[in-house]
């Protein structure tokens, strides 16, 4: 009968109210995960407690491992014994501590607070390495969370016991607890009101960082691209397009002149074009990754295409903007689109299998706290972000920071560097998950899974020459992951130079003690694996922008005339350089 239940009739009713019950559920439990996310800080609490328990429990029943830790720790010990015994004898264990390198921590009993610590550290690196049947994930969050936790014990966070503290008190009769209580209330006030970092102020876009002259030449609700201003009488008939990450204001490649890639670029006779990402907001909360790849690189590209018509262009792209720029380039290979000359990687990843201690934080439980957080605001917040990285360098970032700001009462002097950095961006609700899930969690794009428009692509499908940077100290983009491009049967030139994330890509020539190695490896070459790599290529001293800049012009056509700023037939005035984007807050 019609309105038998189970009928045709009542089955839509039915499946309607399943429907919003389901909804009902989801909103309730992303509610919760959301206030816990925000309340903890994105850290999951249960992965925290499975990490603890299996660390504990695969401890607890390995007894020789035990034994083995004891033994080492005695030995430590007795070593330190030895040390304190002996008077010039240098104190520590293992190599130098940079919190205990002054003198003043070589004397007694400074020597023995620094040498017990180093102790207590040992002891806990080797319980949480090395047990048997421990995951070897869980092991490598269980010792990051030993190391976390003992920073905070480190004698140099304690003035009444770090020799430093103590001899600038004495010395300056304490004014410098003084400056230092003022440092704080003015951090903690900058804080509350969400103010950028004391001095980064002086450092305006427009003004003095992100001068270089140039135009806004297109602009849709994702990106304004930048044509920058000729310097030369002739430029490369190929341009350069350059793909920022989108969790970094673009400007970090044209910080002051005098260590602007961008205007080394230009001056070099190149035209260079350079994404400007809006800021997103609640409302493009829906902005997948295939919203960046059409709108933003494609959308840009096809301007570029427009200006300069039957040029190749020169693909860069740094950090997830490298990654964007792996994905539009074995696209457009598969699709035999030949738009591209070349493309270079700053610092960006294709296979996340070995991503470094950022992955810790990547896990289904911590993203689906992440996921609720930004479900209830539509995005990522920056300042969220950067608490995550600050974490990975804890030591340097927050505990050496506190020892010189609020014990020492010094002020390290802000640059252009530091003021980009206080100037976070946010990400979108759907392009963070999807970036979380499809990168991070399952390597798709390493493993042949990743689509586009429906069909799958594949790092082969990349035709093009690459040329890739990778630097010593990156924590978010670890040069071996980098150094995994060799895997595929491309046309690789590698750079591994010294320095971070950052600083190492922002190394322009002149600046001091920079040092890098480089090799090209042709795409049917074996494979070197990077420790031999590291080992067999020879380091250069300077600058690797020179090296860089003589690979494009070896890949580049005769010098002509400068194009015309914009697009042909224009109408619609947009701003001059650095346009209104990265204004956004």
């Amino acid at each position: 009968m019609p309105n038998e239940k189970g009928s045709p009739v009542n089955k839509p009713i039915q499946t309607q109210a399943q429907q919003k019950w389901q909804d009902l559920v989801q909103q309730i439990d992303r509610h919760v995960h959301g206030t816990m996310g925000q309340a903890l800080g994105g850290i999951s609490p249960i992965q925290s407690t499975l990490v603890y328990l299996d660390w504990l429990g695969h401890l607890m029943t390995s007894p020789g491992k035990q034994l083995d830790v004891i033994k080492g720790t005695l030995e430590d010990a007795q070593q330190a014994a030895v040390n304190l015994m002996q008077p010039g004898q240098t104190p520590t264990l293992c190599c130098t501590d940079p919190r205990f390198a002054s003198g003043a921590w070589q004397k007694w009993p400074f020597n023995l607070y620094a040498q017990s610590f180093q102790i207590w550290e040992r002891s806990w690196d080797r319980a949480t390495h090395g047990v048997p049947g421990l995951n070897h994930k869980h092991e490598d969050v269980a010792a990051f969370a030993a190391r976390q936790w003992l920073d905070i014990f480190s004698p140099a966070n304690a003035p009444w016991v770090n020799p430093d503290v103590i001899d600038a008190t004495k010395a300056e009769q304490g004014r410098n607890l003084f400056r230092g209580s003022l440092n704080w209330l003015d951090d903690l006030q900058r804080i509350v009101q969400k103010l950028p970092p004391a001095g980064v102020d002086a450092f305006k876009v427009g003004e003095n960082v992100a001068i270089t002259p140039g135009k806004v030449v297109f602009r849709n609700d994702l990106i304004e691209l930048i044509q920058y201003s000729p310097s030369t009488g002739k430029v490369h008939a190929e341009p350069i397009l350059i793909v920022p990450a989108w969790i970094m204001k673009y400007y970090i490649l044209d910080l002051s002149p005098s260590n602007s890639m961008v205007k080394y670029l230009v001056d070099k006779g190149h035209t260079v074009f350079m994404i400007s990402w809006k800021n997103p907001t609640s409302a493009d909360r829906d902005k997948g990754m295939e919203t960046y790849r059409k709108d933003g690189v494609m959308a840009a590209m096809d301007t570029v295409s427009a200006i300069m018509p039957g040029r190749q262009i020169h693909g860069v792209g740094y950090c997830l903007g490298g990654t964007m720029l792996e994905i539009v380039a074995a696209t457009m290979g598969r699709d035999h689109d030949d738009r591209l000359a070349s493309i270079t990687l700053l610092a960006a990843q294709g296979d996340f299998s070995e991503a470094g201690e950022l992955l810790l934080f990547i896990n289904e439980s911590e993203v689906n706290l992440i996921e609720a957080m930004m479900a209830e605001q539509g995005v990522l917040q920056g300042s969220q972000m950067a608490a995550t990285f600050k974490l990975l360098h804890a030591s340097d970032l927050i505990w050496s920071r506190a020892l010189k700001d609020y014990m020492l009462g010094q002020r390290d002097k802000p640059n252009d560097m530091m003021s980009w950095n206080a100037d976070p961006t946010r990400m979108p609700y759907r392009m963070h998950s999807e970036y979380l899930h499809k990168l991070f969690l399952d390597n798709d794009l390493a493993s042949g899974r990743y689509e586009v428009d429906g069909a799958p692509i594949w790092f082969t499908d990349i035709r093009v020459p690459c040329f890739a940077v990778g630097t010593v100290s990156d924590h978010v983009a670890p040069w071996r992951s980098v150094y995994k491009l060799h895997l595929v049967p491309l046309d690789v030139t590698f750079v591994l130079t010294n320095g971070g994330h950052n600083a190492g890509i922002v190394s322009e020539p002149g600046h001091p003690n920079r040092h890098f190695q480089i090799h090209h490896r042709p795409a049917n070459e074996p494979y070197v694996a990077p420790e031999v790599w590291q080992t067999a290529v020879p380091n250069t001293d300077g600058s690797w922008w020179p090296a860089w800049q003589d690979w494009l012009v070896t890949r580049s056509s005769a010098m002509v005339a400068p194009p015309a700023m914009g697009l042909p037939g224009h109408k619609k005035k947009l701003p001059d350089a650095p346009g209104s984007y990265v204004l956004e807050q």
